[in-house]
Order: structure tokens, then C-alpha cells, then sequence
């Protein structure tokens, strides 16, 4: 199959995906570790894709992830590489039989799966995987992990005719279970190459163990930036974003306690810019590819070193530099590993102003449409109705996310309101459907 990086805003691979590039090609099994955001899915990708056979109808390669997330980036990412392709994402949290219905008429080359999702379709037959040559196990560190070898172990025993398996994570492990297949593996090690200096560390002193006041500040300080703030439990995460909308902050929230449609709205709006502030637990530490975040707030600290990594590897991604802060209440004190590399940073310690207004609102909105891929809806037809109904220019339109069944556009704020009342009970593509401004 043919592909064009130009479709990714692409000109140039890097050092690792070069690498990486000429080895898998061959027909190696590789384990590749590289810093969050340098680029992994794609190192992996273009090989990938020039082995597949787009006039067959059968499946022949499959990506394992550990999250719903990272299956629909894998397939977005590999879709706009190669228009030739045919993918799909499968996870938890919809219908198996949704899945199975709509891989039966895609007939897909390509699968990229959850864990218990994939094994249940193995199991059951949905998808066949006689041809399945390439197997992919993306941050496998966490889809190797205890809970999820048994289901792992169960789906590579359904894989008979894997030739070439490739393991992808941001830290480093020996821990490569036996089930997973040969020992010939190559290694390409590029976590030692990571630049620190693209992120800049910071620690900020709250002088009460609560530390929401620290955090509206800090929030306050850092303006309109996009920030990511980690937090250690669900329920801190609904206190804490309760507590930001109160005082103005364009928050949203994450974590895998919401209902799907909820997250997945929250997640597009930080990524379309139309919220500033993003608070989660871990989940949002892995396999998101969210452009241009600024910033990294460890509200709670870190469980380990290896969560540390995954967090800050949400900013200064590919070329790009960012910020990380840790805010450490009167009784916390930083992990060794944190502080050794504070200790030879100049200008660490970041000291709150007393008085600072609260950010602007950003630029964005999101609207949502209530039509998506299944029904035929592309983003050259929403931009289409947007200029030609909404009367808007394409300087006034952002980021457009389309989904089986409905869709997200960032649009300019200021004309939000009377956007909608323009494109009220007009069809878009001969269907009618909703229009409503998604969040704040």
C-alpha cells in the first residue's frame, strides 16, 4: 500500500523513526522503546503499511493497545496515512455485535483492539486471523501487565500464522512473557536519547494540604495555556473540575468512570482547544496524542518513576516543549527520582503571584452535529454547510472531529450563538439532525 505523510503535516521521518523503518520493513520482530511522543505510532505504521495487500479482503495484521483511545488514534492516524486502507478500532464500552456488523462489511486489513475486546471476537469467530503475519503490541509494559496476561496469552494462542511481532513502549522492561512468541527480537533503544531539556521542571508549594487554591492560582498564572493536571482517584478528579468551573476555569474532566460519550466529549474539546484545562487520572497518561499541551500538573504526585515518564509525555511531544508542575502540599515531599532532577535546575522552585484575574475563555467552541460517519458525513461536507448555511469564513473554523454517529467542530466563540441560530432546522447533506454547543 501506498502512503503520504504529507496527509499527517509530515516532511520529514526522525533519527528513530528511520530506524525503525529499515528494520521492521525486513520482516524483524522489534522491541522499540522511545519517549512518549516521538512518534511511535508512525515508526511502526509506514513498514507496516507497505506490506499489506489492499486488493485482499482478509485481515493481516492486528495492534493490540491497552485503550479505547489509543485503538481509534491508531486507526485514525493509519487512515489518513493510506486512503487505500481498511481499519477499525474495536473496545469496550459499545455493542460486540455493533463491531461485528461493521467489520463484516469493512472487510479490514487492519484491526486495532483492546485486550478483552479483540479475545472476544477470536473466540467468537468475528474476525479470522488465519493471515493475520503482524502483531503489534502497543505500550505493551501496560498491556503485558498481570491483569491482562491471561487475555493476552488466550489471544496470541489464536494466532497461528504471525511472522513478525512488534512491541512498542515509552520505559523500559526485560519482562517479555514466553507467550508472547520468539526471543530473536531487535532492539532499538531510544529512551536514552530523550532530550530533557524540552521540559522544563517546576515545584510549586501549596501552604495547605488542600491544595485547590494552589491550583486555581497556578491555573490563573499560566493563562490561557493548555494544561493537563493529574490526580490520583476518580472522585478527586469530579472535586477538583467542580471546584475550577466554579471559579471560571475551562475544565473538563476524564477519567474511566464516565460514560463513554462523556469522555469522548471531554477529550475533543481539550484537544480542539475549546477547553483550557483537562483533569484526569492516569488514563490520560497513555496513548493520547493530544497536540500542543503546554503544560503537566501533578496535583497528586506520581505513583512511580514509570508514571512520572507516561504523565510528562503528554507535553513537549515531537519537536515541541512544555512544562511540567508538581505541587507538593505542607507534609509531601518529592520522590528521589523527582528530585535529583530538580536539584540541577536552575529556578525550580515557582512562586505563585498573590493577585492574578482568571484566564481568558479560549478562542473555541465545540459544536456538535448529530450526524456522523455512518451517515456519509465527511469534513468536507460539514465545512461545506458551515460556510454555505452557517455563513462562516474557513479562518473560523477549527479542528473537525467526525465519529460513526456524530461529529465535534471547534468554531470561533464569539460567533457561536448566532452560528446556531443561522443553521437551526436546516439539513446537512439532505439529513436533519441536531445542533447544539458541546460543554461551556
Amino acid at each position: 500500500m501506498n502512503y503520504e505523510l504529507s496527509r499527517l503535516g509530515i516532511s520529514d521521518l526522525n533519527a528513530m523513526q528511520q530506524d525503525m523503518f529499515g528494520t521492521a520493513r525486513k520482516g524483524s520482530s522489534v522491541v522499540l522503546l522511545s519517549p512518549t511522543g516521538s512518534g511511535k505510532t508512525l515508526a511502526y505504521l509506514l513498514p507496516l503499511l507497505q506490506k499489506l495487500d489492499a486488493k485482499s479482503d482478509n485481515l493481516q495484521a492486528l495492534v493490540i493497545v491497552p485503550s479505547r483511545e489509543l485503538a481509534i488514534q491508531t486507526v485514525d492516524v493509519a487512515r489518513r496515512l493510506c486512503s487505500e486502507l481498511r481499519a477499525c478500532a474495536c473496545y469496550g464500552g459499545r455493542p460486540t455485535m455493533e463491531e461485528h456488523q461493521l467489520m463484516r462489511g469493512l472487510r479490514p486489513h487492519l484491526v486495532a483492539a483492546t485486550p478483552g475486546r479483540l479475545l472476544d471476537h477470536l473466540q467468537k469467530g468475528n474476525l479470522l486471523a488465519d493471515n493475520v503475519r503482524t502483531l503489534v503490541i502497543d505500550e505493551f509494559d501496560k498491556s503485558l501487565e498481570l491483569g491482562f496476561r491471561e487475555q493476552m496469552q488466550g489471544i496470541i494462542s489464536l494466532l497461528p500464522s504471525v511472522q513478525q511481532r512488534i512491541l512498542l513502549s515509552a520505559t523500559d522492561t526485560d519482562d517479555i512473557p514466553a507467550f508472547v512468541g520468539t526471543r530473536d527480537y531487535v532492539r532499538l533503544n531510544f529512551l536514552d536519547e530523550e532530550n530533557d531539556d524540552r521540559i522544563s521542571l517546576r515545584l510549586v508549594k501549596s501552604p495547605e494540604k488542600d491544595k485547590l487554591q494552589t491550583l486555581y492560582c497556578l491555573l490563573c498564572t499560566l493563562g490561557t495555556q493548555k494544561s493537563l493536571v493529574f490526580v490520583g482517584y476518580r472522585e478527586s478528579v469530579e472535586r477538583v473540575g467542580s471546584f475550577l468551573e466554579k471559579q471560571g476555569i475551562m475544565a473538563d474532566i476524564f477519567h474511566g468512570g464516565m460514560e463513554q460519550r462523556d469522555r469522548e466529549r471531554a477529550l475533543y474539546r481539550f484537544m480542539n482547544s475549546s477547553a483550557n484545562v483537562l483533569v484526569s487520572t492516569d488514563l490520560a497518561s497513555r496513548g493520547l496524542d493530544i497536540t500542543a499541551v503546554d503544560n503537566i500538573i501533578h496535583y497528586h504526585l506520581p505513583l512511580n518513576e514509570e508514571a512520572c515518564t507516561h504523565r510528562n509525555g503528554r507535553t513537549a511531544r515531537w519537536d515541541m516543549k512544555g512544562s511540567a508542575y508538581f505541587i507538593l502540599g505542607p507534609e509531601e515531599q518529592l520522590p528521589d527520582y523527582i528530585s535529583l532532577t530538580l536539584s540541577k535546575e536552575e529556578g525550580a522552585l515557582f512562586t505563585l503571584p498573590t493577585h492574578v484575574p482568571p484566564p481568558a475563555k479560549p478562542l473555541w467552541v465545540t459544536l456538535y452535529i448529530g450526524k456522523g460517519k455512518k451517515d456519509k458525513i465527511s469534513r468536507g461536507d460539514i465545512v461545506g454547510f458551515l460556510t454555505k448555511q452557517g455563513g462562516l469564513e474557513s479562518s473560523q473554523i477549527g479542528r473537525i472531529d467526525v465519529l460513526p454517529h456524530w461529529s465535534y467542530v471547534a468554531v470561533e466563540r464569539a460567533i457561536s450563538h448566532e452560528l446556531l441560530n443561522r443553521i437551526k432546522g436546516f439539513k446537512i447533506k439532505g439529513q436533519k439532525t441536531i445542533y447544539a454547543i458541546a460543554g461551556h
